[in-house]
């Protein structure tokens, strides 16, 4: 049977994208009218499929094959080859490898202080700024969360961590903003970028080549640190400096816009902040912050989590390629078809999430959890080339909304109007603005 989908344009999809604001709102809307199964048209992508229901998308988890095209952008951040299109034989190892370490509770637990004081001085900052206009949560978060990868992959071996954050953000700038740059961009503007850029690049890499001798010289191997496991699985330089650098990449985007939309939908149901807020306090006590133990006792803070996550998926979508021909239902998807997983209209698909459009953080009691199929909830990906960080930025998610929690209030701008838009992740136009005032636990 034909897959249905909108009829083909002679752009090649471009401007039904642009038109909708982005691919993600794009795909929500091709699911509304179309159906679970869409066949659309994208520039990179021959056949491009959107699968919206879970249970159809269990007949693609194994697929370990991403387009190459459409991840192109990122290949001149790697030198030992684009790491996220590794061919199987290769990634599968590699992400073993990654997984003994990012998915690890001695890696959370000896990064664990650290993430915490970082928390604490942003925390800290803001206090001072209660009374003088509302923060931007999306800006310091995110820089919270480039941060805190920064001390997790590189330990604490670097001399002038303020110059690492500011070259990888010249960096991410540069290249994320090639997808988004218009031909009518101006030419010298842009050079001048890309030249600032490649020099920050060469600045990260040679840091990351003096945590590499530092960590041979001293001989100690620690399998809960990052480029320790590198080093002793005996990588090579440049695939060392390539993770590294997709790890920071990663987590830089997870983290911060999690929390900002967690703190932007607690500010819209108060009687949600309160009860995390009385969980903070049974659990913590008159206590700042958590110790790594305590995470696992804040279950409703993980739901509200969760559920943000939900409506808001800081990435908004995935894609596969498949290597042979694919039934999917009542369709068959031919082989070397790019096959995207839509997080969002997932988390909005009626048929397991009733009312999607609300903020209930019950959904993810234990009980609701199982009444659904395991791929109806995918913010972290799915299958072989899920996120091999998933767990890390949970821990890293769950503090900083604990130790801010514990410290605030937010409340909304009034006027300041919220509006989610693609910019790699699903990111607010005009940030995410909230007055933050001190609370009184109890």
């Amino acid at each position: 049977m034909r897959i249905p989908g909108p009829e083909p344009r002679a752009d090649g999809g471009v401007g039904a994208v642009a038109a909708a604001g982005g691919l993600h709102v794009y795909q929500l809307r091709l699911h509304a009218e179309y159906g679970p199964v869409v066949r659309f048209q994208l520039p990179g992508a021959e056949t491009a499929v959107s699968v919206a229901d879970p249970v159809l998308l269990e007949a693609t988890a194994h697929i370990d094959k991403r387009p190459e095209r459409l991840f192109e952008f990122l290949a001149p951040l790697c030198e030992a080859g684009n790491l996220q299109v590794l061919p199987a034989d290769e990634h599968t190892p590699w992400r073993r490898l990654l997984l003994s370490v990012l998915a690890g509770r001695p890696s959370h637990e000896r990064h664990f202080a650290r993430f915490t004081a970082l928390t604490t001085e942003v925390a800290d900052r803001w206090a001072k700024r209660a009374g003088h206009g509302p923060v931007e949560l999306q800006k310091d978060l995110t820089e919270l969360s480039l941060r805190m990868i920064c001390a997790y992959a590189l330990g604490g071996d670097v001399e002038d961590p303020d110059r690492v954050v500011t070259a990888f953000e010249e960096v991410l700038t540069e290249y994320l903003g090639r997808l988004y740059r218009t031909p009518a961009a101006e030419r010298e503007e842009s050079r001048k970028s890309a030249e600032g850029a490649e020099e920050a690049l060469a600045y990260l890499r040679a840091v990351v080549d003096r945590v590499v001798v530092a960590r041979r010289a001293g001989g100690r191997v620690d399998r809960s640190d990052l480029v320790g496991a590198l080093v002793d699985a005996g990588e090579r330089p440049a695939r060392i400096r390539d993770t590294v650098m997709m790890t920071m990449l990663a987590a830089h985007h997870t983290t911060g816009v999690a929390v900002s939309w967690t703190l932007h939908l607690l500010g819209r149901h108060p009687e949600v902040a309160e009860r995390v807020t009385e969980e903070l306090d049974r659990v913590l006590g008159d206590r700042a912050a958590p110790g790594y133990a305590d995470l696992r006792r804040l279950t409703y803070l993980e739901m509200v989590l969760k559920e943000a996550m939900r409506l808001y998926p800081p990435g908004p979508y995935g894609a596969r390629e498949t290597t042979e021909a694919l039934a999917l239902g009542e369709y068959e998807i031919p082989a070397g078809a790019t096959v995207f997983y839509p997080f969002w209209a997932v988390h909005m698909n009626a048929d397991y999430w009733p009312e999607p459009e609300k903020f209930v953080p019950e959904r993810f009691t234990p009980e609701e959890v199982a009444k659904r199929p395991r791929l109806a909830y995918i913010p972290f990906g799915l299958g072989p080339r899920g996120c091999e960080g998933a767990g890390l930025a949970m821990v890293e998610a769950e503090l900083v909304l604990a130790v801010l929690l514990k410290r605030f209030r937010f409340r909304p701008v009034p006027g300041h109007e919220v509006r989610p838009i693609e910019r790699f992740v699903l990111w607010a136009a005009d940030d995410i603005r909230m007055f933050v005032s001190p609370r009184v636990p109890g």
